[in-house]
């Protein structure tokens, strides 16, 4: 995980800036079980158990019934092979009838089209563009809002709600 915080094209794509130390990710980690406002979990390999990235459900609020999302693979080289958009859906699936949300939303930069492509085969819809909210490499980019309702999801493989 404390690698992968570190790669260089998945900071670019989540925006992310500031570099992590070892410690820092351990106290997050440790300091995660006792969080009641998000689920974070690993995505591992099948075959070996190793770290393929993570994928959150965060700022959970019981009362609305609504959640954002996350998800970040370790590197580049695991773009592709489908374990994001199945750790997202059977994330998302479990959000939904689990504990019952109503909603998920997200932000994805504009300039990821791989993950908005994820997000829309997953049911996600576009609700709207946060105009030049990132500034990095010497130009802005725009957040594109999305937004998932419990009866939106698509559910391949993974049967009826």
């Amino acid at each position: 995980m404390h690698a992968s915080l570190a790669d260089a094209e998945t900071m670019r794509l989540t925006g992310t800036r500031r570099v992590y130390d070892l410690e820092e990710v351990r106290r997050h980690c440790a300091g995660l079980e006792e969080r009641h406002d998000r689920v974070d979990l690993a995505i591992c390999a099948a075959d070996d158990g190793r770290w393929l990235g993570e994928v959150v459900l965060m700022d959970i609020d019981a009362v609305d019934r609504t959640a954002g999302f996350r998800i970040a693979l370790a590197a580049e080289r695991l773009a592709g092979r489908g374990y994001g958009r199945e750790a997202a859906r059977l994330l998302l699936a479990w959000g939904f009838d689990v504990l019952g949300l109503h909603r998920v939303g997200l932000e994805v930069y504009a300039f990821n089209p791989r993950a908005i492509h994820v997000y829309e085969t997953l049911g996600f819809r576009h609700e709207g563009r946060l105009r030049e909210v990132l500034d990095q490499d010497g130009a802005r980019h725009d957040a594109l809002v999305m937004g998932l309702l419990a009866h939106e999801l698509v559910r391949e493989g993974l049967g009826p709600a």
